[in-house]
């Protein structure tokens, strides 16, 4: 197989020699030799970081780049393998471990953000009253560093309060049932949540406003998940809903943090070296 990333321009969304490194046994679900692969596993990872960084349509993929139907259909055989959640899970244990710290965090942080709705998920769209928007809603859940730990989307008027336990659980599940504490803003107040997240061994810490407060207001730990918005809102794939699957757009997420944390894990490497 002749490589083609010497044949084409390079996008600044293309991975490094040392991120291909780390990422390859993750993405080879295949032997690079085998029949079937027509195209290169590092091509396509290529192609699909631009999809996510750029927010062009998979149809609309620059034609240097292996064609969108094998970029697509790759694509789904790495999210039903699981293969982000994976990277992201060990990439968060490095990462902590060179900043000092356990490998499996015991306190995150949990919130959430509606996302404008497109023609493509307007099926499960719903309207977000306090956020006047119609659309999806991204709960997430991030360790104290801001390192994505579970994604659950559901359509924009359900409540936060309501998605706790299945949050919880998720969280438990990436780290070995290794939290105590999840703190959160005002909207998860009430019993309901509180149980919910006590059932799967976490223990739910509202940071509440002070009551005199004028401007921008700075709270404790929950400026993290923020950041960690933030980030992910540099990926222009992730700025609206544009799948027509929930765990589609979630898994989108968790490409899009594969990526910051291989850069991450590049500055470290750079530093410690």
């Amino acid at each position: 197989m002749t490589p083609v990333a010497q044949k084409r321009k390079a996008y600044p969304s293309d991975v490094s020699e040392d991120e291909w490194a780390f990422a390859a046994s993750y993405l080879s679900l295949l032997a690079e030799g085998s029949r079937q692969r027509e195209h290169s596993l590092r091509e396509v990872f290529n192609a699909l970081r631009y999809v996510v960084r750029a927010g062009c349509p998979w149809r609309l993929l620059p034609h240097d780049l292996p064609p969108w139907q094998a970029v697509y259909q790759q694509t789904r055989r790495w999210m039903r393998a699981q293969v982000f959640e994976a990277m992201c899970h060990d990439l968060r244990v490095i990462l902590r471990l060179a900043e000092g710290r356990t490998p499996e965090p015991t306190a995150v942080i949990l919130d959430g953000r509606t996302v404008q709705s497109t023609p493509e998920s307007g099926a499960r769209a719903g309207y977000d009253g306090y956020k006047r928007r119609k659309g999806s809603k991204t709960h997430v859940a991030v360790d104290t560093l801001g390192h994505l730990l579970a994604v659950h989307v559901t359509p924009a008027n359900e409540q936060e309060r309501a998605q706790v336990g299945v949050l919880a659980a998720a969280v438990q599940e990436a780290t070995q049932e290794s939290v105590q504490l999840a703190y959160v803003d005002q909207g998860y107040t009430g019993e309901q949540p509180a149980q919910a997240a006590r059932k799967e061994g976490i223990e739910l810490e509202v940071v509440k406003l002070p009551k005199a407060k004028k401007g921008f207001v700075l709270l404790p730990r929950r400026w993290v998940v923020k950041r960690s918005f933030g980030w992910l809102a540099r990926c222009r794939r992730l700025a609206r809903d544009y799948e027509r699957l929930p765990d589609v757009f979630a898994a989108l997420h968790f490409i899009a943090f594969v990526g910051l944390l291989l850069a991450r894990l590049g500055s470290v490497c750079l530093v410690s070296s």
